[in-house]
């Protein structure tokens, strides 16, 4: 049975990992971390309940964050100190921060994974742009979100680019142009553009160009909830892990 801590389990994205640790029967939620955890009255009693981190004492193996990027580096630092598989879906550690951990992690012959987006559709897309940029090197990201997502562009804009450069011919890289017109970010030479506006939940779409033709790759997003099934990827594969896995594409077999 793996014993399962999450982290943010008051937000949106932490109430659906809720539910979807207790319905599964090879895991027991142990504990919960939020702000005004110790005041939820849903979960069972045998639940633990902190609402600081310094207030953690638990037997989990498994830490699952979805909290916010200013706590989501000493949230997965404290896990891996305290000897929990780490799962984190929250966005903001910076390239230094995931080094960090990954030595951290090797230190305590621990894995684990930090994944920029964990919708299947996702991630299946950033895969498909990757093998496509081969062909089709001149490319452009938009992604559209909703209106609260605070960063922007997306960590999973950002991981697809990274992407597709990796996936180009060196000879055929070009930079994104940089004139001062309303080009997006620019991202490993590929301008990304971000959307942020109610109703959308999270989308994106890659469009390639060549002579003579277009691509274009796109995913859509219309419920937190679709989300859950790369948790249960990386629920079913973590116990297994040897490392500290950066992008939910490195543990899918395809």
């Amino acid at each position: 049975m793996k014993k399962v801590l999450i982290a943010g389990a008051t937000g949106s994205m932490g109430k659906q990992a809720i539910r979807l640790v207790e319905k599964r029967a090879d895991c027991q939620l142990v504990a919960v971390l939020a702000p005004t955890a110790t005041a939820n009255t849903e979960l069972e009693k045998t639940v633990q309940r902190f609402d600081h981190l310094s207030a953690v004492e638990t037997d989990a193996d498994i830490w699952i964050d979805f909290t916010t990027p200013q706590a989501v580096f000493a949230n997965t630092k404290f896990a891996l100190e305290h000897h929990m598989r780490p799962i984190v879906g929250t966005s903001g550690l910076t390239a230094d921060q995931i080094k960090n951990l990954q030595r951290l992690a090797s230190e305590k012959n621990l894995g684990g994974i930090i994944a920029p987006n964990f919708g299947l559709s996702a991630v299946l897309l950033m895969k498909f742009a990757q093998a496509a940029a081969r062909y089709f090197p001149e490319a452009e990201i938009v992604e559209l979100h909703h209106a609260d997502k605070v960063d922007a562009p997306s960590a999973t804009a950002i991981a697809t680019a990274k992407m597709i450069a990796a996936g180009r011919h060196k000879a055929e890289q070009k930079s994104a142009r940089d004139a001062p017109r309303a080009r997006g970010a620019n991202y490993d030479g590929i301008a990304v553009h971000a959307v942020r506006l109610p109703g959308y939940v999270a989308h994106e779409q890659v469009l390639f160009g060549g002579p003579g033709e277009a691509l274009t790759i796109r995913q859509d997003s219309f419920e937190r909830s679709s989300f859950m099934q790369g948790v249960k990827v990386a629920l079913d594969q973590v116990m297994n892990l040897t490392e500290l896995v950066v992008g939910l594409e490195n543990i899918l077999t395809i």
